[in-house]
């Protein structure tokens, strides 16, 4: 039995009939759903729902809506379950998987609920004779977020969570490919105490996107997806005079030196490649091998674990690796495959014919090793976003950092070494947004800054930590007077500190 997914306008479910797509469960490759997919109509009725509801939220206390930020916190908690088998339903990651990224998506929540003291300003006193200065932070008014696939509850409480806390509206356009998550989430909000109208979901596919950037009531989007759309969306907001953070693709590089611990390596490189099937924009898609010594061992080690690997249904117990998202993009990812043997480079492990028992249906791909891969294939240079790791092997330290800093990606980067200066060296070199020593995904906590470098992010504000509320919020400089002499006389010069 199927069912239908549609939008979530001033409070209430919407139903919209005038256009669907099918919702698959990646792990069957069975349709089990439909999702409405909006025009322009529905994204008014959105945008104008939200628009409303921002006077009186944008004059509510930050200690009001910190309170409800943290009843929200309280609910997402106890529907993790349901939230993290919704994920693995429609994107077929492994249960703890989702669970891990649903976690990840609370953790914003529970950094949002100190808003108030985020927005607290700055104060400062006779800056010159009598005249005092101070800040404070306003919300913007209407926001937009557009989320991709492979993160349906945390990235969205990325977004929205944040821009809530600092008194803005939103309207949330998650993916198609997996759009349950977002009612659900909603709803909790809207349980949680957040007036009607402040948060809106609208489901959609490129139509829905058009019609929010260019829409005269959005202030700001944020969007999460792939570089080229990355940059298309930037451009475009931005010359509607919009706010505009766009996240795009990422090749991230794992340096491996030859005084690193190589299973310690292998454990987090295994993880890292293979994880939620590769599509993370922080999975690890190359392993630098410093040393063909190192190459060998790295490789050898590397084609043992990833011919057992236990992949199939995300809910079935002890998985490490489920389907891919659809079928379209297994053909995509297995196209680089293909590419990558034509450009010469070794196959080791082979992950395209693999099919789970019971599981011929689903989008189901094995894991996938390259060695020997030039900075001059495409499958280097372009992100492949599946279960694939390409080894490069190089000389010395100095030509690892040449190549990850050569690369036009700059998301994240990691290094496994047991020298304090060659790790220290690499993370005050390397141009790359976010660094792991000795960690192979290093995903930021809530409170730090999540956005990567180069063209891996168009905007100059990255995600969550102060970062989130700086983009969400516009800065106000008041200088004040109170003269007990209230005699004056005009000033032709420009007034200074004295």
């Amino acid at each position: 039995m199927t069912y239908q997914v549609s939008h979530y306008i001033n409070g209430q479910i919407v139903e919209d009939k005038s256009k669907a797509q099918a919702i698959y469960n990646p792990a069957t490759g069975n349709v089990i759903g439909q999702v409405a997919l909006a025009n322009s109509t529905v994204v008014d009725k959105a945008v104008a729902a939200a628009k409303s509801a921002f006077p009186s939220w944008a004059a509510t206390t930050p200690s009001r809506r910190a309170r409800i930020m943290f009843q929200f916190k309280n609910l997402l908690e106890k529907n993790t379950d349901e939230l993290a088998k919704l994920v693995t339903q429609e994107h077929g990651k492994t249960l703890n998987d989702a669970r891990g990224s649903v976690q990840r998506g609370i953790d914003v929540v529970e950094f949002v609920c100190g808003m108030p003291y985020l927005l607290k300003g700055s104060y400062a006193e006779d800056v010159a004779t009598d005249v005092d200065s101070y800040s404070i932070r306003q919300p913007l008014g209407v926001c937009v977020g557009i989320t991709p696939f492979n993160f349906p509850v945390m990235i969205p409480l990325w977004m929205f969570a944040m821009a809530i806390a600092c008194g803005n509206t939103f309207v949330l356009k998650p993916s198609e490919k997996d759009p349950s998550c977002s009612i659900l989430l909603a709803e909790l909000a809207r349980e949680a105490g957040l007036p009607e109208g402040v948060l809106n979901v609208v489901q959609g596919d490129k139509e829905a996107v058009d019609a929010l950037l260019i829409h005269p009531d959005v202030q700001a989007i944020s969007f999460v997806g792939s570089t080229p759309i990355a940059e298309s969306i930037y451009k475009t907001g931005t010359q509607q005079g919009k706010r505009v953070q766009a996240f795009g693709g990422a090749k991230n590089h794992c340096i491996v030196m030859p005084d690193a611990d190589m299973d310690q390596a292998v454990d987090a490189l295994i993880g890292a490649a293979y994880g939620s099937a590769g599509e993370r924009c922080m999975a690890i898609s190359v392993a630098v091998a410093v040393t063909d010594s190192v190459g060998d061992v790295l490789v050898k080690k590397m084609q043992s674990r990833i011919e057992k690997l236990k992949i199939g249904p995300g809910l079935s117990a002890d998985i490490e690796m489920g389907p891919l998202v659809t079928q379209q993009h297994w053909e995509r990812v297995k196209s680089y495959i293909d590419l990558g043997v034509t450009e010469g480079a070794s196959l080791v492990v082979d992950g395209r014919g693999f099919k789970p028992k019971d599981h011929s249906s689903g989008f189901f791909m094995g894991g996938s090793l390259f060695d020997h891969v030039t900075a001059s294939m495409r499958i280097y240079r372009e992100e492949i976003f599946g279960p694939v790791l390409c080894v490069v092997r190089v000389p010395d330290f100095e030509s690892a950092l040449k190549l990850v800093n050569d690369h036009p990606y700059g998301n994240g980067t990691a290094i496994f070494t047991h020298d304090g200066y060659t790790a220290r060296t690499f993370a005050s070199k390397v141009q790359v947004g976010m660094i792991g020593i000795n960690i192979p995904i290093p995903v930021p906590v809530a409170y730090q800054t999540f956005g990567g470098w180069k063209k891996s992010i168009f905007g100059d504000i990255p995600m969550h930590g102060s970062d989130g509320m700086h983009f969400y919020t516009k800065i106000k400089t008041i200088t004040q007077r109170w003269p007990k002499d209230k005699k004056s006389a005009a000033e032709f010069v420009i007034p200074t500190m004295k």
